[in-house]
């Protein structure tokens, strides 16, 4: 405790330094705020009481023994998440422009306490945390964290706790991967079968293991659930008072399956009834691009917009295979409607078109096809107040206008969006992937999920920049922050998540809060171990060094 204690917070404080003296939370502790301030207030209250056993008042009334939490205007340089935190021998003083910044602020103080604080019972011992002076804002407005629980569907209760991790280290954007190829989780009223089937796969791939023959094996084990409306309010409500917008994506026009198993006629053969999908991979089925799905989407999109009131709404748009269109009459039918191809184009012409060097490739116009298919969403939700948000193949054959561009396949997709005056969160697979291994498989006491093939280090990580070298400065006001992805084909339930995700969600949160000159990776791996502490307080299956804890 004491010096140290000072020196234990994740992601580094812009500002920080240690005075003389530290601050004793006893029973005897008020909590003091203003009208602005009583959310932040009893939720601190909340937070302190589960490990001390203090039942803290909080009222407007000042005095020693106290900590005080007040908005205050003259801060509005630190942003809406900036925050001043002072502490002495007499009380804790938070003050902040926004709820936000105190919100933040109430989370640095509980890392200074002991890692005990997380608990969830009393607990006999002293709760006391050094004298400091701190001053400190985000450097990213967008600090975020995908959850895919398409692939296999995570319980709300682990949701709502991985949330409340995220706020505990400043994290403010929850990426909701809701519908997939092998799985739709999210009730749609209108749509029930969406759910009733969709929700469902017969049986999962395995995890291919060196040694295998040829040819896929899977579990022969059903798999499936969904959250219904009622659980998607409880866990937006619950993200909202921790600052935390839930982003849902609600994939198209590729990563269908589960949605066309449920109802044929979205796809581009509604004679053939296809199973939910059970591999992993690009999957060929896609929605169709006519005006019956989109309008089917956009009647998703009322039910959906209704549960989430934040700004964004992810389409997806990655990995849309255009084979089903090359094919598809309707398909050929639009593309001449919209103009993108002549009234004499075939079938054939499409299936057949060659670049401009002879080499077989695809039609333009199917790219401009799902162009068309992205902007009908786009103009919805601009129409309905929101923003469109998808990978950046939302880029081919044209992005519309007011999109945001999730860049995943590296840097240049992102460089591309912000010069064209669009703005980019940054999620290149390489640095920001964390299904990917955290160590090389041939590492002593190796225990990561045989389906991470690539490598990406907790301090690989760390050493992540958002602001690519390439991109003029001029540009990087596009660039809204980055987030971490963590894609769940391999991982089975909420303790692998957790295993893949911390510490690294830790390295991510520093890069994205501290300011760039004070990163320092020696620095943070001494600071590391207190943030492990809280971890294991409040039972997640973090990677350890020598990683014993990956499930069998």
């Amino acid at each position: 405790m004491g010096a140290a204690q000072a020196q234990q917070i994740v992601p580094l404080p812009a500002h920080l330094q240690r005075n003389a003296g530290e601050f004793a939370l006893t029973a005897g502790t008020r909590i003091v705020a203003d009208e602005g301030a009583q959310a932040e207030a009893q939720m601190l209250r909340d937070y302190l009481r589960q490990a001390t056993g203090f039942a803290l008042p909080v009222d407007r009334r000042d005095g020693t023994n106290a900590i005080r939490l007040k908005l205050d205007a003259s801060l509005r340089s630190l942003g809406k998440e900036g925050y001043r935190l002072v502490s002495d021998a007499g009380g804790v003083n938070i003050t902040a422009a926004e709820p936000a910044g105190l919100f933040y602020g109430v989370q640095t103080l509980r890392q200074m306490l002991p890692a005990d604080i997380y608990r969830k019972a009393p607990l006999r011992r002293g709760w006391q945390l050094p004298a400091v002076s701190i001053e400190d804002q985000p450097r990213f407005g967008w600090r975020g964290s995908h959850l895919d629980t398409a692939r296999h569907f995570m319980p709300k209760s682990f949701v709502l706790k991985h949330i409340e991790l995220l706020a505990q280290n400043k994290m403010n954007v929850f990426h909701w991967h809701l519908t997939d190829d092998q799985g739709w989780r999210i009730e749609i009223k209108r749509f029930p079968l969406l759910t009733q089937v969709g929700a469902w796969r017969s049986e999962t791939q395995l995890t291919p293991r060196p040694g295998d023959p040829p040819g896929l094996r899977y579990d022969g084990q059903p798999h499936g659930g969904y959250y219904t409306q009622e659980d998607v309010r409880e866990v937006v409500a619950y993200a909202a008072a921790r600052h935390i917008t839930v982003v849902p994506e609600i994939e198209m026009p590729g990563h269908a399956l589960a949605a066309i198993a449920a109802y044929p006629e979205l796809g581009n053969r509604p004679d053939k009834k296809l199973p939910v999908g059970r591999e992993w991979g690009v999957i060929t089925q896609v929605f169709s691009p006519e005006e019956h799905t989109v309008r089917f989407l956009q009647q998703v999109m009322d039910e959906v917009l209704t549960l989430f009131p934040g700004q964004y709404i992810h389409v997806g748009g990655d990995e849309c295979p255009k084979t089903e269109w090359a094919h598809a009459p309707a398909a050929l039918a639009r593309m001449k409607a919209l103009k993108l191809v002549p009234a004499s184009t075939t079938l054939e012409d499409i299936q057949n078109y060659k670049d401009g060097q002879g080499k077989p490739a695809e039609h333009p116009a199917l790219h401009q096809l799902q162009s068309w298919f992205i902007g009908q969403m786009g103009t919805y939700l601009a129409q309905k107040g929101r923003r469109l948000i998808g990978w950046e193949e939302i880029l081919e054959g044209g992005l519309v206008s007011g999109a945001t561009v999730m860049s995943w396949r590296g840097e240049e997709g992102g460089l591309n969006a912000a010069k064209a005056g669009y703005d980019v969160v940054m999620a290149p697979e390489r640095d920001t992937y964390l299904d990917y291994a955290q160590l090389p498989a041939d590492t002593p006491g190796y225990r990561e999920p045989l389906g991470a093939r690539v490598v990406n280090t907790l301090d690989h990580v760390y050493a992540y920049e958002p602001l690519p070298a390439s991109m003029p400065p001029e540009l990087a006001r596009h660039v809204l922050g980055s987030q971490a992805q963590l894609w769940t084909e391999y991982m089975q339930g909420p303790r692998e998540v957790e295993y893949m995700a911390w510490p690294r969600l830790l390295a991510m949160a520093e890069v994205l809060w501290t300011p760039k000159p004070l990163k320092d990776y020696a620095n943070f791996q001494q600071r590391l171990p207190s943030s492990l502490q809280r971890l294991e307080a409040q039972d997640v299956n973090y990677r350890t060094a020598d990683g014993p804890h990956w499930p069998r």
